[in-house]
């Protein structure tokens, strides 16, 4: 009988978080963020505890799962409106390596050591950094690799303005100031507001409206 209720119950919440997950949106397991990776371990502790505990009702197991469901869609909504608070919890992404010179600051406000570093360039088949051009640390923690040699270097876009929020770090790499920026804005008669993404590449400002 014991058997027949922890098959039971394994085959149920696998299907419960199954659902949740195709629920809460289609990420790289990657490319999670803070609050979904800490949703995930506790959706999955809550499962195995239900699962173990087979004297309980499931319906206390389930009940926390939804409401950490809840929460998670819930803080993704607050996300999207708001980019500072998703810029708080998740982060941004960071340049490591610009113009071939290494950002070492960079690297120890990240905790992010040079055998790391090496590790990651050694993994894209990258045998020096002198052969890097530039380097971004994304939230996820992999490193997004561009080589002296690629092609797509004259034309990689930073971006600008993200959901209505200025770039400042991004401003200052290409040499503009916000007094330029916003002039650029008035031609093209839009605020900043309204920008959903905007880049610059090839000596011009690029925008995509929300």
């Amino acid at each position: 009988m014991d058997y027949i209720t922890v098959l039971f119950r394994t085959l149920l919440f696998y299907m419960i978080i199954t659902i949740i997950y195709r629920f809460m949106g289609k990420r790289e397991v990657g490319q999670l963020g803070i609050i979904d990776l800490i949703v995930s371990i506790l959706i999955a502790e809550l499962a195995a505890i239900s699962i173990d505990n087979r004297e309980e009702s499931i319906f206390l197991s389930i009940l926390p799962i939804l409401l950490l469901v809840f929460i998670q869609v819930l803080l993704s909504k607050i996300s999207v409106k708001f980019p500072k608070f998703r810029n708080a919890v998740d982060g941004v992404p960071s340049i490591i390596i610009s113009n071939g010179k290494v950002n070492f600051k960079e690297m120890v406000k990240q905790r992010y050591n040079l055998d790391d570093l090496l590790t990651q360039l050694r993994a894209k088949k990258i045998k020096t950094i002198e052969d890097v051009d530039f380097a971004i640390l994304e939230n996820s923690g992999n490193l997004s690799v561009f080589t002296k040699y690629d092609p797509r270097i004259g034309e990689y876009p930073l971006a600008l303005i993200m959901d209505g929020e200025i770039d400042y770090t991004t401003l200052k790499k290409i040499n503009k100031t916000e007094k330029w920026l916003n002039e650029a804005l008035k031609q093209k008669k839009v605020v900043k507001e309204e920008v959903f993404y905007a880049f610059y590449s090839k000596n011009s400002l690029y925008i995509i409206k929300k």
